[in-house]
């Protein structure tokens, strides 16, 4: 007989076979076009700059190509500038050599301002009141129209330059007009919020969902065919029509109708691949509602 057993560590909630994820750190950009941008440091080394080649591309014309490189061990993360001529700065300090960071730490890029987060701080950025107000809609707790436009810009010239994959999902709540006519604008707003929850928890940790506006939201969907983003709608679609919304004492039911779009030669820029990702959802909502549209 076997004294092989298994060791629970009680005092940190965990098994031995099990440990918890390490947690990121990350950058939040504090300047520039895409203010509240994060960028996940989730590799030894990262390079920031203007290329689209570097794992933190920031769209700026005053910074470099290549323009600082991060470099992660354990959980200490430095920085070091690229020879670049308008240079890198950490807390207004110009980098002769590489810098430690620390925990709110702001490194600057020539005129782009990012504050810096730690692993055991991660949960911080989204209490970051210039992160929310910049990326984060305040009915849905989910990405804004601006942070998801800017996003959408950013994957299709992405998705253009290295020929990969890239779909789009419109969706909208069914009928969503009756349902504050009929029960309040609270329980409209109780079935927005809830709603983008439930499609928060099916998507995976690369795509960006986010309200576009009213009762309409999209997914931008990285390195993603048609068929992948089709399937990934349908559970959508599925998680939201079996969930009973428990608003007050009442057990409220809701649909949605979906359009999905991959980019092809054919689109000109993201607003065409957008716009044909509309007419999807048109169909789906002419179609008779609850349905997807590829």
């Amino acid at each position: 007989m076997s004294d092989d057993k298994t060791i629970i560590a009680d005092n940190v909630g965990m098994t031995i076979l099990n440990p918890p994820k390490r947690k990121r750190a990350c950058l939040v950009q504090y300047s520039g076009a895409n203010l509240g941008k994060r960028f996940i440091l989730d590799g030894p080394e990262m390079i920031a700059g203007r290329a689209p080649t570097v794992q933190i591309v920031i769209n700026d014309n005053s910074v470099s190509r290549q323009h600082a490189k991060f470099i992660q061990n354990g959980d200490k993360v430095e920085v070091e500038d690229m020879g670049t001529t308008n240079g890198t700065f950490l807390n207004d300090q110009k980098l002769s050599e590489r810098g430690h960071l620390k925990d709110g730490d702001i490194v600057r890029l020539g005129p782009i301002l990012m504050k810096f987060f730690a692993h055991d701080n991660i949960e911080n950025v989204f209490h970051d009141k210039i992160y929310r107000m910049a990326t984060i809609d305040a009915g849905t707790q989910i990405f804004n129209k601006k942070y998801l436009l800017e996003s959408l810009e950013s994957e299709f010239r992405f998705s253009r330059t290295y020929d990969r994959a890239m779909s789009v999902i419109l969706y909208d709540l069914d009928h969503f007009k009756k349902v504050n006519d009929t029960h309040g604008h609270n329980a409209g707003d109780f079935i927005l919020k809830e709603s983008a929850g439930l499609t928060k928890s099916v998507i995976r940790k690369d795509d960006i969902l986010g309200r576009f506006g009213g009762e309409e939201f999209s997914i931008i969907l990285p390195n993603t065919d048609a068929k992948t983003a089709y399937e990934l709608a349908e559970r959508i679609r599925q998680k939201i029509e079996t969930h009973t919304f428990n608003f007050e004492a009442k057990a409220l039911k809701q649909t949605i109708s979906l359009g999905v779009s991959q980019i092809n030669s054919g689109f000109a820029n993201p607003a065409a691949l957008f716009e044909d990702a509309d007419q999807k959802l048109y169909k789906s909502k002419h179609g008779g509602r609850n349905r997807t549209t590829v």
